[in-house]
């Protein structure tokens, strides 16, 4: 009887252990693989698809995607511009580009989102609360047959957590003011988290993107960012205790300072990082932080520069065990990303109309093209030349990741 009831005891030990085991975790400064190794994200950001950037669209003054719904609506009518923004979520990243993605080598990709996509605002064309879901469930179905994993980004939360272009608001981050904002976010990620509990496919939840610009008072809004992130983690954890939560810092995710001590056992810091000197020294402060609390470190973004740089960066944060995801993966025009895809006919009208300032209907009227068949005509080969058979790898930036580059990688 003894034997049985122990034997009973170690199924069940077991099969605790093996449901732990699903889901990457952390131990001290490592993230954990399922395999219970370390695990160091290596891959790349869907920018540019749930969250359109106006640079993405070579614009320079409408950069949002509020503004550049603006400008094709007052190019082509609200129906037509509808009807861009349903084509362009199924054609700007399909499955094959996941395959893609796997095929030169990735294990992991970072997946930028609007919180609007989560509630019955009008947002790329469409007002239902579902369809952030049905967008999500999509890509996370193709990674998962191709065993890549998936962080989830709230690039754009409620209210502006940055108060730039980059979270899709109105200019100052309102977010960390208002109690209405910040309750809406708390219960899109607890909505989000419910949805995702057991998805081993999601590493976690990237919880909010570059909060609070440079611009603003540091004093009076960084104090505010850590009790931001426990809010949303007390909810999250009310559902969800598998999934690992990124916390990004203050400054475009540069600034570690606002944080103290770990507030939750599954806790990976976030930076960014563009433009520097490719070299441990500019992310030294991360790495005693790291030394100090005992934490993982992560790289969410960096890139958009030469294949040099791209390498230099790449080794750096391979050699002090940092994770990373570069930015970007697709970009029309472009050799510092992975792929690229043509300027169509006649794109050069619509960058003119976007850049040229718009403030009354009379700019409108006037500066609006004559001929907006050939409008049409470069917005519909926009979404031509960027699915993913028409675009073209870039061989130098995605050798300079380590990851594999052949005549036949598209296939």
């Amino acid at each position: 009887m003894k034997l049985k009831i122990f034997s009973f005891c170690c199924l069940i030990t077991l099969g605790i252990q093996a449901n732990a085991q699903k889901f990457i975790t952390t131990k001290g400064k490592n993230i954990i693989g399922v395999d219970g190794k370390p695990f160091l994200m290596k891959g790349t950001n869907l920018g540019n698809w749930l969250v359109p950037e106006g640079y993405m669209f070579r614009f320079s003054n409408t950069n949002s995607p509020r503004l550049i719904n603006q400008a094709f609506t007052e190019l082509i009518g609200p129906d037509a511009t509808k009807a861009f923004w349903k084509k362009y979520l199924d054609v700007y990243i399909t499955q094959e580009d996941i395959h893609y993605l796997k095929r030169i080598g990735m294990n992991s990709i970072r997946v930028p989102f609007n919180y609007r996509l989560f509630t019955n605002e009008n947002y790329m064309g469409d007002n239902d609360s579902t369809r952030g879901f049905t967008m999500l469930n999509r890509v996370i179905k193709w990674c998962k047959a191709e065993g890549l994993y998936v962080l989830l980004d709230m690039h754009c939360a409620p209210g502006g957590q940055t108060g730039d272009n980059i979270d899709d608001g109105s200019g100052y981050p309102f977010l960390f003011e208002n109690e209405e904002s910040q309750q809406q976010c708390v219960n899109i990620w607890k909505k989000i988290a419910a949805h995702y509990a057991n998805e081993p496919t999601v590493i976690g939840y990237d919880l909010l993107n570059e909060p609070i610009a440079h611009y603003f008072d540091k004093d009076k809004l960084n104090p505010l960012l850590e009790p931001m992130y426990k809010k949303i983690t007390i909810a999250i954890r009310m559902v969800d205790k598998n999934h690992l939560l990124f916390l990004g810092g203050a400054q475009w995710d540069s600034n570690f300072q606002p944080f103290g001590a770990p507030f939750d056992s599954k806790l990976v810091y976030t930076f960014h990082k563009y433009w520097t000197a490719p070299t441990k020294e500019v992310i030294q402060d991360y790495i005693d932080f790291s030394n100090k609390y005992n934490v993982p470190l992560y790289c969410g973004e960096t890139g958009e520069n030469d294949d040099a740089w791209v390498e230099a960066f790449r080794k750096t944060l391979d050699e002090n065990n940092i994770g990373w995801h570069y930015w970007p993966y697709k970009k029309m025009d472009n050799t510092k990303g992975i792929i690229t895809f043509k300027v169509p006919q006649y794109y050069d009208q619509v960058i003119q109309f976007a850049d040229t300032t718009r403030r009354s209907f009379e700019d409108i009227r006037s500066n609006r093209p004559k001929n907006i068949e050939e409008i049409e005509a470069a917005l519909n080969g926009f979404l031509e030349n960027c699915a993913f058979k028409n675009c073209i790898p870039n061989e130098g930036y995605i050798k300079a990741l380590g990851f594999n580059f052949t005549l036949d990688s598209k296939k």
